[in-house]
């Protein structure tokens, strides 16, 4: 008994601290992995934590702060192995949408805005893995998911034109962004147009054949692989010499401008408390939102690895990072999808690449954010469209439609409602819309009419198959759960049914679909008993599942029932009508 006693505060410690578990076997060279990966995730976060920073409405400096501690947090409490933390962009644009109607862009009260919103974003989190609520980002289904991530990089897209253009731009949704475009197109900046457009086909061309160039130099698959990562920061470079060279931010390019040395003080930003409930839904949603980004490319890189993360530990390494992201002039950060591929691909053995990444991002803000000064904003925007379009799936539109019109109709809804509407606004419609058709669906369950299939002992649905009715026994099989939404209409579809079987003396439900029976469910049980009772049919139940059975023996249902309730549908018929059984089995 002594060994479970010791044990049980390492476990929890396990539990607390998922980073102490894989620290025992740290190794050296797990340490060049890991160093190996962190630097080329580095060099591909640097210009994407700036841009995301201007997408946020922020100084580019925060999108650098935003992707130092919450690393350092998640390197803690996290259980990915490969899943890079920081700024990304679609949350980056729900902050964006929040934030601007409330204050002005890049003002003092908007940076400590997006850090409450961090906070709260991370508190929320925490309560969810406390609460262990994990399952509650189920309720963003997988095709609204698609249609938000797809309708918020489209929007993103356009966003960002204005700064390739040069021009002045602006809206909250697709229509006004493309009027804004439409009546300024005359206005447009040569330079910064020239730029940016350079900007978008060096990162393009980087981006699809930088590798297949450089293996063409004789240089290792995996060597080309990681030097391709490097474009962004190679384009960003090439920017800042020409500005600089030709002295063109004098001329109207826009730059980023003089970026603070150092690091910010470690605090807890406070607001008006009146702002708290206008900020607390978009809290909600980042929170949602990011979980299910992140927590889906943590699962399929883990599972490349046969590794698992835990869910309800990711929403406490999650939430921890957000905070961090908080207290250090930040705002709100999860799990990259390009950002985590790379660091899988880099080779990163543990999450200690995501805290030598941490130390990269670290250096570059102590030493070499003075070289930013020239950087053009058309080369950001030019980043963030090269990232936001691999998003984008308009595929995923026609293999939705052609499997389910319903999910495919919850993804248009949403896509329309991001662009024409606004972020929030369209992911509440879309989960409206699902949850409506699941209630849908489930109100009105199939129940199939099943007769014994010749020669065997299962029993299907008598539209599909040829099978052998019973001329006494009515077996109707239920595909759904029994709850409040789906009991009125049991009832009834029983009735009709019986109705139409006018010789039956016994109605079996086949349960074996059935995973719950709520307390309206089982009042219309007593109800369909006591109406075929009346009408001399007697009711019975077969292949209940045994947590649905263990519901039903703390009520007095089985008391009452009067028939019985069979293993299978199989003895049912053959207890009850063991004739048409035999028959059946003798075809």
């Amino acid at each position: 008994m002594a060994k479970p006693e010791a044990t049980r505060p390492a476990s929890r410690l396990a539990n607390l601290l998922p980073c102490s578990n894989w620290l025992k076997g740290y190794s050296g060279n797990k340490a060049g992995q890991d160093g190996l990966a962190a630097v080329i995730v580095t060099l591909m976060l640097i210009p994407q934590s700036l841009a995301y920073a201007m997408l946020a409405g922020l100084p580019p400096v925060a999108g650098l702060y935003a992707s130092i501690l919450p690393l350092l947090a998640y390197t803690l409490f996290g259980t990915s192995s490969t899943l890079s933390v920081g700024p990304v962009a679609v949350i980056s644009l729900m902050t964006a949408t929040a934030l601007a109607p409330l204050f002005a862009a890049g003002s003092q009260e908007y940076m400590v805005a997006a850090m409450v919103l961090a906070l709260l974003s991370g508190a929320i989190l925490m309560v969810m893995a406390l609460l262990r609520l994990g399952f509650l980002a189920n309720f963003l289904s997988h095709p609204v998911v698609s249609g938000f991530i797809s309708a918020s990089g489209l929007l993103i897209a356009i966003g960002q034109l204005q700064h390739i253009l040069g021009i002045a731009g602006g809206g909250h949704n697709v229509l006004d962004m493309l009027w804004g475009l439409a009546q300024n197109l005359s206005r447009t900046h040569g330079p910064t147009l020239a730029i940016g457009t350079a900007s978008l086909i060096l990162l393009m061309l980087a981006r699809s054949h930088l590798k297949g160039w450089l293996s063409r130099l004789r240089l290792s698959p995996m060597l080309a692989a990681n030097l391709s990562k490097a474009g962004p920061v190679v384009t960003l470079l090439l920017a800042i010499a020409v500005v600089s060279l030709f002295d063109l931010a004098d001329r109207g390019v826009a730059v980023v401008g003089a970026i603070p040395r150092g690091f910010p003080p470690l605090s807890v930003p406070t607001m008006e408390l009146q702002l708290l409930p206008q900020l607390l839904p978009a809290a909600l949603l980042i929170s949602l939102v990011g979980f299910v980004e992140s927590v889906s490319v943590g699962q399929t890189l883990a599972a490349k690895r046969r590794q698992r993360i835990d869910p309800n530990q990711e929403l406490f390494g999650l939430g921890s990072a957000n905070i961090a992201a908080a207290v250090s002039g930040g705002f709100p950060v999860t799990g990259g999808f390009s950002r985590s591929v790379v660091n899988f691909d880099a080779g990163a053995a543990t999450p200690m690449a995501g805290a030598f990444t941490a130390l990269g991002i670290s250096l570059t803000v102590l030493f070499f954010t003075p070289l930013f000064h020239n950087l053009p904003q058309a080369v950001l925007a030019a980043t963030i469209i090269v990232a936001v379009l691999s998003l984008v799936d308009l595929g995923a539109f026609m293999r939705t439609w052609r499997y389910s019109r319903a999910d495919a109709l919850a993804m248009i809804t949403t896509v329309v409602g991001v662009l024409l509407v606004g972020v929030e606004a369209g992911i509440l419609m879309g989960v409206g819309l699902s949850l409506g058709l699941f209630l849908k669906r489930t109100s009105q369950p199939h129940i199939a009419v099943v007769g014994q299939l010749p020669g065997s002992q299962h029993f299907r649905n008598i539209n599909r198959y040829a099978v052998v009715e019973s001329p006494q026994v009515l077996s109707l099989r239920v595909d759904e759960s029994l709850y409040f939404p789906n009991a009125r209409y049991l009832e009834d579809r029983v009735a009709e049914l019986t109705g139409s079987h006018p010789d039956i003396k016994h109605v079996v439900l086949m349960c074996s679909a059935v995973n719950l029976i709520d307390a309206s469910a089982l009042e219309s049980l007593h109800t369909i008993k006591q109406r075929l009772h009346d009408a001399g049919i007697q009711l019975h139940l077969s292949e209940v599942k045994g947590p649905v059975m263990d519901q039903l023996r703390k009520s007095d249902f089985l008391e009452h029932l009067g028939g019985q309730v069979f293993v299978s549908q199989y003895d049912a018929l053959k207890t009850l009508d063991p004739g048409t059984t035999q028959a059946a089995l003798e075809k």
